[in-house]
């Protein structure tokens, strides 16, 4: 288990950071971009649990992916392959794609693109999934410049999917979804 008897210890003052490895990198480095957004969208989950009504079956499913969030920041730190380094597994994917399906099977067919918003709750949720969106881009970014964990690439591609059907579940399963009307006259 983590002890952390010292929140500040100075070593990050010069811009660097340490890795899993001892190993230590710019706080700007690619692969800290890529943490730093998983991070944040984490963060944002945790609001979006927030907007949820009490006892609702989706917040103990958005705890599970904040805890595998904090198992990916730790992939995420972790260069190279070593020795029972805690990674994202395919059981973790497996999971996540199961939510979805699950989530997925209740909801409306689309008929045109979901703008973010409805409940406050799929608000919320549609902003943890950019976020998501845009932690997946900088790992590919960061993927591009040195390996990363396959499966972290899949995990965000995933988490990012299972978001879009877990906004929509909250916005009633769909029928109350804010739908984009391209072009022409929009109701103001």
């Amino acid at each position: 288990m983590v002890k952390l008897n010292k929140i500040y210890t100075r070593t990050g003052d010069a811009g660097t950071t340490g890795l899993a490895d001892g190993s230590r990198v710019s706080k700007a480095s690619a692969r800290m971009e890529t943490i730093g957004d998983v991070d944040e969208a984490n963060s944002a989950i945790g609001v979006a649990r927030t907007a949820l009504a009490p006892g609702d079956p989706l917040d103990a499913t958005l705890a599970r992916i904040q805890n595998d969030l904090f198992d990916l920041g730790a992939d995420l730190a972790t260069p190279g392959d070593p020795e029972g380094a805690l990674r994202i597994t395919v059981e973790q994917i497996a999971w996540l794609e199961a939510a979805i399906d699950a989530l997925n099977d209740d909801l409306s067919p689309l008929n045109s693109f979901v703008l973010p918003g409805g409940s406050p709750a799929a608000a919320a949720i549609h902003l943890a999934r950019a976020i998501t969106r845009r932690a997946e881009r900088a790992a590919v970014a960061a993927n591009d410049q040195g390996t990363l964990s396959a499966n972290a690439l899949i995990y965000l591609n995933r988490l990012s999917d299972f978001l879009f059907v877990a906004a929509r579940t909250m916005n009633q399963k769909g029928a109350t979804d804010v739908l984009w009307v391209p072009g022409g006259p929009r109701n103001q």
